[in-house]
């Protein structure tokens, strides 16, 4: 986990489900952001703690220090057992925390008869609230992006029904959460205790999606419709 996400309605959406008592310090589109089917390399909405207020900026998904550049594709997720004594995320923790609001996420199972074959399942909140996926990045505000920047979501364990799935799930904040997540100043030792505090796999359902996910080029709400499995 987690290769593939979406995140389709517009920012105002996610912003007032965090509930936060602070200001956008910079511009940001209120059309619905429709990206359903959101791939790594790609640049897409991030939510950041600044001075005076929060950031919305586009923000690609994957990074790497400088040192690891060109070594191996920049990692696209962190893992929560050594994101916080690892060298390699050494210099976005604890400092680069922010929120990567998305509404559900794609994960792929092997067919049981034809390992070849992998069946595309969509996993989204039972109540159908957008999510707020635990992330760390790099930014340099500015018009152009910086070659530097980008982020990556951290995955813990999956347990439950849920490791049928996938071994590995994004960590998904509470609302609540995700606000003191988002705090600058936060000790580093509370920043790791978030994040133990995953939701339940009773918060979720899962179910098969049409294979058409696999492109990239392909997006709307009909990736994420249910299908029987193949």
């Amino acid at each position: 986990m987690c290769g593939r996400y979406s995140i389709y309605e517009d920012m105002d959406t996610y912003l007032r489900q965090l509930e936060l008592d602070l200001v956008i310090i910079n511009g940001y589109d209120h059309e619905p952001i429709n990206r359903y089917n959101v791939a790594p390399t790609t640049r897409v909405e991030l939510i950041r703690p600044a001075e005076g207020g929060l950031r919305v900026d586009k923000v690609r998904w994957g990074w790497s220090p400088h040192w690891a550049k060109g070594k191996r594709p920049d990692p696209i997720n962190a893992r929560v057992e050594t994101v916080a004594t690892g060298k390699f995320f050494k210099q976005l923790w604890p400092s680069g925390r922010a929120v990567a609001p998305a509404n559900g996420w794609f994960e792929w199972v092997k067919d049981e008869n034809n390992p070849k074959k992998k069946q595309p399942y969509y996993i989204r909140l039972k109540s159908r609230e957008p999510m707020f996926f635990a992330a760390l990045a790099q930014v340099h505000t500015g018009i152009e992006p910086h070659e530097g920047d980008g982020f990556v979501i951290v995955t813990d364990a999956s347990d439950a029904g849920m490791v049928d799935i996938h071994d590995r799930r994004p960590v998904v904040l509470s609302p609540g959460d995700a606000r003191k997540w988002l705090e600058l100043g936060l000790p580093a030792k509370r920043v790791l205790e978030l994040t133990t505090h995953n939701r339940p796999v009773d918060d979720f359902e899962w179910y098969c999606v049409g294979r058409e996910v696999g492109n990239v080029k392909n997006q709307g709400p009909g990736i994420i419709e249910p299908i029987q499995r193949r």
